[in-house]
């Protein structure tokens, strides 16, 4: 394989590993909440996924002057292919 080829998978790869979507905090009942993240590939693994979401609900809780109740924790499980890609979901209360 050439050298510019290989620069420019490598490049692309490190593009898509940092996009993810993330719904950001919603509110699905009086004082329950869901955050879920998922990668855009499966190439990263799961990682850092789980601290980003509880990172996020204890801002959100922190702001309203209380702490994160986690109600559910969810992730998907490998093998990361064919568009099962590393996803979280996380279901809380402030308290």
């Amino acid at each position: 394989m050439s050298k510019k080829r290989i620069t420019f998978i490598s490049t692309a790869l490190v593009m898509l590993s940092a996009c993810a979507s993330n719904t950001g905090v919603i509110q699905i009942g009086q004082n329950q909440f869901v955050i879920e993240k998922q990668q855009a590939t499966g190439a990263p693994g799961l990682g850092n996924l789980r601290a980003e979401v509880y990172v996020e609900a204890n801002a959100f809780c922190s702001a309203q002057g209380g702490s994160v109740e986690t109600l559910n924790y969810e992730q998907t499980s490998p093998p990361y292919i064919l568009g099962n890609y590393p996803r979280v979901s996380l279901t809380f209360e402030c308290d």
